[in-house]
């Protein structure tokens, strides 16, 4: 009986593994084809010094990698991605908290925020960077109108370099928001009606639940969220190549806009490669040691 019963767990397990392999390998064929072969590829043709448009191509081996290391234009966009990163992660999540414990003490009588405050997450990122171009412009924009009638001058916020990466960071901000809104209401949801109302019953104020009850619930999931900002973080792109190009000068540069620009500006897809795959190497290292600090915390 126990040969049969065996015997029968192994053809079961066996059925499953196929019905499993069928419904995985879609899945893992387009993994291969859009994820793993394009960075593998990447860092192919980083070995290569080739402009990306002819047939002719000459390998260089590791010297697009030394000139990376070397490069302090790609390091001073990397230390801007840094900012980016803390200051979208000390923004965001806080504001994205606040405005979710509003909505979850007001009830239904916030639905209408919820609707105005998801607004900015609705548009794309190129819209948006058009919109704050102009709100932002030197001449004829919001700021600058507002501080002529106020009898002060014209202020260039995306034009000087001191200002410009703060302003892009505050206009990221304004749209990402809303997207850690939703995600700590929908955190808000896991914590059991019951818990708030005992801490009501124990005399508890709104104030009390949230920081001794609430937060603590809630961490997990704010962590998370400063996984997916910081990712998020490091690999931007499309808002501020809209709005300023990477400039005035370096200011703004990103290390995306960097790589964008030596591969398709400056026709160097070998060096252009050689940044992305830094950029790969740099975003991975980060995020496993913030994974493990968390994690380590945690344990």
């Amino acid at each position: 009986m126990k040969k049969n019963k065996n015997s029968l767990a192994v053809r079961r397990q066996r059925e499953v593994n196929k019905v499993a392999a069928v419904f995985l390998a879609p899945v893992i064929l387009v993994l291969v084809v859009y994820i793993f072969y394009p960075i593998v590829n990447t860092f192919q043709i980083s070995t290569l010094d080739w402009n990306g448009i002819s047939a002719d191509s000459t390998f260089i081996g590791l010297d697009n990698w030394i000139e990376l290391l070397h490069d302090k234009a790609f390091w001073t966009a990397f230390l801007n991605n840094i900012k980016v990163m803390l200051l979208s992660i000390l923004i965001q999540i806080p504001l994205g908290l606040a405005m979710a414990t509003f909505v979850e003490f007001a009830g239904k009588k916030s639905t209408i925020f919820k609707i105005l405050w998801f607004i900015p997450q609705l548009m794309s990122s190129v819209a948006v960077g058009f919109l704050f171009t102009y709100a932002l412009a030197t001449n004829g924009g919001i700021i600058s109108s507002i501080s002529q009638l106020l009898g002060g001058g014209l202020v260039d916020l995306l034009g000087n370099p001191d200002t410009a990466l703060y302003t892009v960071i505050g206009v990221i901000a304004w749209q990402f928001t809303p997207f850690y809104m939703v995600y700590c209401v929908a955190s808000y949801t896991n914590i059991s009606e019951d818990v708030y109302e005992a801490s009501l019953v124990d005399g508890a104020t709104k104030g009390q639940y949230f920081w001794k009850i609430a937060l603590p619930l809630l961490k997990p999931s704010l962590k998370s969220a400063a996984i997916l900002s910081m990712v998020g973080s490091l690999k931007y792109f499309d808002l501020i190549y809209v709005m300023t190009g990477g400039g005035p000068g370096t200011s703004t540069e990103l290390m995306a806009t960097y790589m964008y620009k030596e591969s398709f500006a400056n026709f160097n897809m070998g060096y252009g490669s050689a940044v992305a795959g830094g950029m790969f190497i740099l975003i991975t290292l980060i995020s496993l040691i913030t994974m493990r600090i968390l994690n380590g915390k945690e344990d």
